[in-house]
């Protein structure tokens, strides 16, 4: 166990965004061993990189001899946290919901260790849909101001497009969860992204008010570029946790991929590698800043998808950028009889994916930015046959510079 203070682990990486005491946590957080929890909202079947940061975090604090304790909202997803969203979350079923947080147990077991009382997971759905509403509203409801509610971030942003009272009480229920995690297994302290600040300190208010008890939150940066822009989006969508979304190589590709100018801040936000040694890697310029993208694909990938996985990804992506061929190159089937009959290499493309609509296509070509078979493509009334796809029934398509695809004919 080490015997630095965890506060200051969290602060040197980069990871704090805000506190609401930070003298007292500091002092809290080193000589206490506290137990604290995290809220994931199960609203898909998978976690995806946003949640990372939160795992991250909760790692580094079980690392230090903390005791986490994992939230499900099996009962908050029902109503749809307003925060962030320009329109109200589409409703889903009890069924839905158990199914996605099962699959986010699987998935948080890779980080944490939920051995005995190592780390707790619990979910929401077991109080609150019992709830009495006019008992919650008297209860609960009593403490809260509508016009303090309306200044919050969360809420102004929404008042225009319009905010359902459904939503107006996902504060209050995540209030109340913090008040009942504080009662049942003594939580003192929530974290949350940055962007859950408000519901936090609703928590900590509703239990100095019941119960005269001083309570703590802190909130984590969210993984943006170094221009602000939001990390986790790719051409398909979210960068997800779940290998059958997001093969690993895909995964590893994303990190590999990432500007020189966010490479050193993601080493320190996303890995547990020793300040130290990512202190040798700022030392790095132009094509050296290589080294430390292949580190942190490795390192992260190595995480969500385990060692092997990561080993594989790497070599693949070693061999693709020697002008080799790899079995763990990602990979779309198409049917041999489209092949047969030649199809425009634009329609083909965006077939597999590869590209959003025949326009972006168009645009790559006359950029020169699409190789076929390591050969520019530079018509985009090309018809890809057969004449393509000599080796094992094979294509190797290249789109920019770093990102490769191999369509199988069957």
């Amino acid at each position: 166990m080490n015997n630095k203070n965890v506060f200051d682990t969290l602060k040197e990486r980069g990871l704090i965004a805000q506190t609401t005491h930070e003298d007292e946590i500091r002092e809290l957080l080193g000589k206490e061993k506290i137990t604290f929890y995290i809220g994931f909202d199960p609203t898909a079947d998978s976690l995806h990189i946003g949640h990372f940061m939160q795992l991250i975090v909760m790692k580094h604090m079980q690392n230090a001899g903390h005791r986490p304790i994992v939230l499900l909202g099996g009962g908050t997803t029902m109503v749809g946290d307003p925060t962030g969203k320009a329109d109200m979350r589409p409703m889903i079923t009890q069924e839905v919901i158990q199914h996605n947080a099962d699959n986010f147990k699987k998935q948080m077991s890779k980080f944490i260790n939920f051995d005995g009382e190592n780390a707790i997971m619990v979910n929401n759905a077991d109080w609150l849909l019992k709830l009495n509403y006019i008992d919650f509203l008297r209860d609960v409801g009593v403490h809260f101001s509508v016009n303090r509610m309306l200044t919050f971030e969360c809420f102004k942003t929404r008042l225009e497009k319009g905010l359902s009272f459904l939503e107006f009480n996902y504060m209050l229920m995540q209030s109340y969860d913090f008040y009942k995690l504080h009662k049942d297994y003594g939580v003192i302290m929530e974290f949350g992204g940055d962007d859950q600040w408000s519901n936090i300190l609703g928590g900590i208010e509703l239990i100095r008010r019941k119960d005269g008890k001083q309570a703590y939150g802190m909130t984590f940066t969210l993984l943006t570029t170094s221009e602000g822009k939001k990390m986790g989006k790719t051409e398909k969508g979210a960068l997800w946790l779940d290998p059958e979304k997001v093969s690993p190589y895909e995964f590893y590709q994303y990190w590999r991929n990432v500007d020189d100018a966010d490479v050193i801040r993601l080493l320190k936000l996303v890995t547990f590698l020793p300040l130290e040694e990512i202190a040798e890697y700022e030392k790095c310029e132009g094509a050296e800043l290589n080294k430390a993208k292949c580190l942190l694909a490795y390192e992260v990938t190595k995480m969500v998808h385990g060692e092997e996985e990561a080993k594989k990804a790497n070599d693949a992506a070693m061999a693709i950028f020697s002008g080799g061929n790899a079995a763990d190159m990602p990979s779309e089937t198409v049917d041999a009889s489209i092949i047969n009959a030649g199809i425009n290499v634009l329609d083909l493309l965006v077939q597999v994916g590869l590209i959003p609509s025949k326009a972006e296509g168009r645009r790559l070509i006359q950029q020169n930015g699409l190789t076929v078979n390591n050969e520019k493509i530079s018509d985009v009334s090309t018809i890809i046959d057969n004449t393509y796809f000599e080796n094992e029934n094979e294509m190797i398509v290249k789109k920019g510079k770093k990102k490769f695809l191999k369509i199988v004919k069957a």
